[in-house]
């Protein structure tokens, strides 16, 4: 990863966003080889500020700049990420199934979101545009997804 060139995108990135000058913002990277993200965020949302925390020793996403993005994106939601996770905590009961499912739901959701604005993002404005596909690398294929399973019939 060059990091000059990271930190030059993160940089770009909080401006056309308008992230900075409403947020205090930094870029750290993360050396440890074990640490199993590609990229993470630190935030202290009454203060407004936010660390981006990007893995230098071993990414899992090919696109760094994707990977700026999308946590970027996540500071700007996360107003609304933390009243829908009030919403949840005060709606459910702690461990009942339909907290369980309603945090689901909403995360699976969030991540997606995120996700699409990510791409719409980068492919408007983007330096590289071809998007990260190391994830899929580990997961199953489709056809090992129906892998036990038996007939409705």
């Amino acid at each position: 990863m060059n990091k000059e060139h990271a930190s030059e995108l993160f940089g770009r990135y909080c401006r056309k966003l308008r992230i900075t000058p409403t947020w205090d913002v930094k870029l750290e990277f993360v050396e440890d080889p074990e640490w199993r993200k590609t990229g993470d965020f630190k935030i202290d949302c009454d203060d407004r500020k936010a660390i981006l925390l990007l893995n230098a020793a071993d990414p899992k996403q090919e696109n760094v700049e994707e990977v700026i993005l999308h946590e970027l994106m996540h500071i700007k939601m996360y107003p609304l990420d933390q009243v829908t996770e009030s919403l949840i905590q005060s709606s459910f009961p702690e461990e009942s199934k339909a907290r369980d499912f309603a945090y689901t739901q909403f995360f699976n959701a969030l991540e997606q979101t995120v996700e699409e604005l990510t791409k719409c993002f980068l492919f408007e404005f983007g330096e590289d545009r071809e998007l990260s596909f190391g994830r899929c690398g580990g997961m199953k294929s489709f056809n090992e997804l129906y892998d036990g399973l038996n007939n409705i019939e």
